[in-house]
């Protein structure tokens, strides 16, 4: 069976979007018809960012302070057994101002990546295993820039610092809910960690990198091991690779290890298209 899902994962800096972004570019060369998903996209179609999740007593609470925006939510929320899920970051991004910013904020609190990690797992897996059975039966390849692995890591062990067992478990059940799509995965791996965190310090807004150290080493496992700031970050990053490549031990799927250390794009994207050719994705 032909590749349907092309999964591009790493650390931050490593290269992922712009490696996700030549995929799909290549692709589009061959007349392969492809869909690149993004990290943070609203409309990802195996994972949910910036959707609450609300129990039906939370859900009417907030339908008796929504105002003008009551049936928006009505008609928006998406019943998943007794639990109501509200994309507020969609709904944010379409009425900007007027959404209140302190309704935002309550309802981040209650967002999926917030909840137990099982339970955060089962919305996760679930989305997943949607997600295989629709794209087993239509024609494009789909390229996801992380969230196969990234996420379960970093909720996992850098949020709730959980036995490694149960984060590994965790990428497993994802790897056995997309097997049927023969996926390839990509990792991206850089010979310098700091050298490549620091320059994603550099060329990304303060907003990024502040709230970046603070997920690290503010909660779960920095927080139980002492680390601060950008130094503590760091450490939590190798810790972070460390299981990443574990796990990438036990996975079953197609992976190719790729190093993108000299930032030489012409030389990495011949590199991408050998592996394409390779699998058999591009001729």
């Amino acid at each position: 069976m032909k590749t349907k899902l092309i999964m591009v994962e790493g650390l931050p800096g490593f290269g992922k979007s712009t490696t996700s972004r030549m995929i799909h570019a290549i692709l589009s060369e061959h007349n392969i018809e492809s869909r690149l998903v993004m990290e943070g996209d609203t409309d990802h179609p195996a994972d949910y960012e910036g959707t609450a999740c609300l129990t039906e007593e939370e859900f009417g609470q907030l339908l008796e302070v929504a105002g003008p925006f009551k049936e928006i939510w009505i008609e928006r929320a998406v019943k998943k057994g007794s639990w109501n899920l509200l994309p507020y970051q969609k709904l944010k991004n379409e009425y900007g101002a007027s959404f209140p910013d302190d309704l935002y904020h309550s309802l981040a609190k209650k967002d999926i990546y917030e909840l137990p990690l099982d339970l955060n797992r089962w919305f996760i897996t679930d989305r997943w295993e949607a997600f295989a059975e629709q794209a087993l039966h239509e024609p494009a390849v789909t390229i996801f820039e992380c969230c196969f692995i990234q996420n379960p890591v970093t909720v996992g062990m850098v949020k709730h610092d959980a036995p490694e067992d149960q984060v590994t478990d965790y990428v497993l059940g994802l790897e056995k809910a997309v097997l049927p799509l023969n996926p390839l995965l990509f990792y991206i791996e850089q010979n310098d960690l700091e050298y490549a965190f620091r320059k994603a310090i550099r060329e990304r807004p303060e907003a990024w990198s502040t709230g970046f150290a603070y997920y690290y080493t503010g909660q779960g496992y920095g927080k139980h091991h002492g680390l601060e700031g950008v130094e503590g970050t760091l450490q939590v990053l190798e810790a972070r690779r460390e299981l990443e490549h574990r796990i990438l031990d036990k996975l079953g799927l197609t992976k190719e290890l790729i190093h993108n250390s000299l930032y030489d794009q012409e030389t990495y994207r011949t590199v991408l298209m050998d592996k394409l050719k390779q699998h058999g994705i591009i001729p």
